[in-house]
């Protein structure tokens, strides 16, 4: 395997992951639960979202060709999706934070869509298209390993970056969600203008 070419693949992935972007939205949906549970609790999220990954990216084309929808088709709508939530975090960030109730975590909403959202399943079907599926599972499986050792280690993380820094991270990798939500659109549009 090419790093190169891993990286290209990997990079994406970890922008729609965002681990250190999620913590405070973690933190704050997580507070009041005992340390034991946490674990419990990243585990299942993290063993969740590598479920549905590998599922949407064994069978994403197949229900994308019953639907009749092309790969392109779905670039520019999830490039669409990826630029709503982009353009939300940046500016809705902490309306969305208190809208979430505590009783309701769990695999929803921390595995789907805190950590395998339609930015992530987006960027797998792209990535998937591009890179093949060994150098996506790779990437996918590196991404998963880094998230889960983040929201393990979510307290200490927010401690060292403050809440300052992790908020700013946060908003810089939606910015830059936005950018390849616009090359998305972009790509897809312009292979279908030459179909």
């Amino acid at each position: 395997m090419d790093f190169e070419i891993i990286l290209l693949a990997f990079i994406p992935l970890f922008v729609a992951f965002d681990p250190v972007g999620i913590i405070p939205m973690y933190l704050g949906l997580t507070s009041g639960i005992t340390d034991h549970n946490k674990k419990k609790l990243v585990l299942n999220a993290s063993l969740t979202a590598f479920i549905i990954c590998v599922l949407f990216l064994f069978i994403g084309n197949a229900v994308m060709k019953f639907l009749g929808i092309t790969v392109n088709d779905f670039r520019i709508a999830g490039g669409i999706i990826l630029l709503i939530i982009s353009i939300s975090d940046l500016l809705f960030y902490e309306s969305r934070i208190r809208d979430v109730k505590p009783e309701d975590i769990g695999i929803v909403p921390v595995g789907i869509p805190l950590i395998a959202g339609p930015a992530v399943l987006t960027t797998i079907l792209i990535s998937r298209d591009t890179f093949g599926f060994i150098i996506t599972v790779f990437s996918l499986l590196l991404n998963l390993l880094i998230m889960y050792l983040c929201l393990a280690n979510a307290f200490y993380i927010k401690k060292i970056m403050g809440e300052p820094g992790s908020k700013a991270f946060a908003k810089v990798a939606s910015l830059f969600l936005a950018a390849i939500a616009v090359m998305m659109i972009r790509t897809g549009l312009i292979n279908t203008l030459k179909m």
